[in-house]
C-alpha cells in the first residue's frame, strides 16, 4: 500500500503542474518566454543526468539484454506520440496552432498517462528512484504546460476553460501510474521494461524537443547562462546518485582507472 500511495502522490503533483500556467497569468509574454528557456535548458540537462546517472543503469541491472531495444522504443514511441497524435513540447510563442487543439488535448493526455505508467514503474523499483523520475517529469512538464497554455488560448479558449482542458489531461497521469501498479500485481518483472521505456522517451524529449529550442537563441550571454543551466540540470542528478549511494561525487584519478580496467 505504501507504493500504491507513494505511485499517487507522486503523480497527483505531477498534475497539478498543469496549473502553474496560473501563476503566469498576469507576466508580460517577453518575460514568460525567458523564464521558460531557462527552465527548458535546465530542463534538458536533468532529463540527460536522469537517463544516464538513474534509469538506465538500474534497467540494466533488472533486465541487461532487453534494456536498449526498450529504450529505442521508447525513442520511437514517443516519437509517436509526437508525430501522429499532434502532441508536441511546444513553448510560449513557438506553437503551430490551427485546428487540431483538441487532437493537442487528447496527445497530451496519452503522453501525461504514459509518464504516470514511468514513475510508477520507478517507484516499484525503489523510492529514492521514484523520487528522482517524478522530478525529471516535473522539470520537463513546467515548459511543456507553459506552451500548451498558450496553444489552447490562441485556439480560441477562455483562460479558464483552457487551465480546467489541461488539468483533465494533467490528471492522466495518475490513471498511468495506478494502472501500472495494479499490472505490477498480477505482472511480474515490469518494472525494468518502464524504466527502459522511461529512458528511451526521457531521451527523446531532451535531445529532438528540448535541447533544438536552445538554439534559436543566438545571443552570447543568453547561449552561456542556457549552457551553464543545462550543466547545472546534469550535476543536479549526479549529485542525487552520488548521495543515494554514498559515493563522492568528484571521481578521483585511481577510481576512474579501476573503472576502465574493468
Amino acid at each position: 500500500m505504501a507504493t500504491a500511495l507513494n505511485i499517487f502522490l507522486a503523480t497527483a503533483i505531477v498534475s497539478l503542474m498543469s496549473l502553474i500556467e496560473a501563476c503566469f497569468l498576469s507576466v508580460r509574454a517577453a518575460t514568460l518566454q525567458h523564464v521558460s528557456a531557462l527552465l527548458v535548458a535546465f530542463a534538458s540537462g536533468a532529463l540527460i543526468g536522469g537517463v544516464f546517472f538513474h534509469l538506465l543503469p538500474e534497467a540494466l541491472v533488472l533486465a541487461s539484454e532487453q534494456t536498449f531495444p526498450l529504450v529505442v522504443l521508447g525513442i520511437v514511441l514517443f516519437f509517436a506520440l509526437e508525430k501522429f497524435l499532434a502532441w508536441r513540447h511546444c513553448h510560449v510563442g513557438k506553437c503551430d496552432v490551427h485546428t487540431f487543439t483538441y487532437l493537442n488535448l487528447i496527445g497530451d493526455g496519452l503522453h501525461n498517462f504514459l509518464d504516470g505508467m514511468l514513475i510508477a514503474g520507478s517507484f516499484l523499483v525503489s523510492v529514492q528512484l521514484g523520487i528522482v523520475t517524478t522530478g525529471v517529469v516535473i522539470l520537463h512538464e513546467i515548459p511543456q504546460e507553459l506552451g500548451d497554455f498558450g496553444v489552447l488560448i490562441y485556439g480560441g479558449f477562455s483562460r479558464t476553460r483552457a487551465l480546467m482542458c489541461n488539468l483533465l489531461s494533467a490528471l492522466a497521469a495518475v490513471g498511468g501510474g495506478m494502472t501500472a501498479y495494479c499490472f505490477s500485481l498480477y505482472v511480474s518483472d515490469l518494472q525494468a521494461p518502464l524504466l527502459a521505456l522511461a529512458a528511451g522517451g526521457f531521451l527523446y524529449v531532451a535531445l529532438v524537443d528540448l535541447l533544438p529550442e536552445l538554439h534559436k537563441q543566438r545571443k552570447p550571454t543568453d547561449s552561456l547562462t542556457q549552457f551553464a543551466l543545462l550543466l547545472l540540470g546534469v550535476g543536479v542528478l549526479w549529485a542525487a546518485k552520488c548521495l543515494a549511494h554514498d559515493e563522492p561525487c568528484v571521481p578521483t584519478v585511481a577510481n576512474l582507472w579501476s573503472t576502465g580496467t574493468h
